[in-house]
């Protein structure tokens, strides 16, 4: 068995709530739910398609410091409080997942902050 080992991205949420951006756990990474904030400005675009590129970066960051990546994402979730949202993302989403094409679930839902346009989680092998 595996440490387990925590990656965060600094940002308020996970220090205020309790929560690692992503555990490295026995050969996987599970990453939280990742919303558009840009972290070190704490600040989010109004545009969900902006919101859906910023997510994949943070996600992609902290799938490098765990060490992975997107093109080790066997699972994705996506979260949209407006599922009519979602297609505009697509071609966001197709260029991160496209040659990898994950399993993954669309869920309408609300999400915490009501600037939040929508939420990405991942499931990721280490390389």
């Amino acid at each position: 068995m595996t440490a387990r080992t925590l990656i965060s991205s600094d940002s308020t949420f996970e220090h205020a709530i309790g929560y690692s951006r992503a555990v490295v756990e026995d050969g996987w990474v599970f990453v939280s739910g990742t919303t558009g904030f840009d972290y070190a400005t704490m600040t989010i675009s109004d545009d969900v398609t902006e919101q859906a590129a910023q997510c994949l970066r943070n996600i992609g960051d902290a799938l490098h410091r765990a060490g992975s990546s997107l093109a080790d994402v066997v699972r994705v979730t996506y979260m949209l409080p407006e599922p009519a949202d979602f297609e505009p993302c697509w071609p966001v989403l197709r260029q991160a997942f496209h040659e990898v094409r994950p399993a993954a679930t669309m869920i309408g839902c609300r999400l915490a902050d009501p600037r939040m346009r929508i939420e990405i989680e991942v499931t990721a092998r280490l390389r």
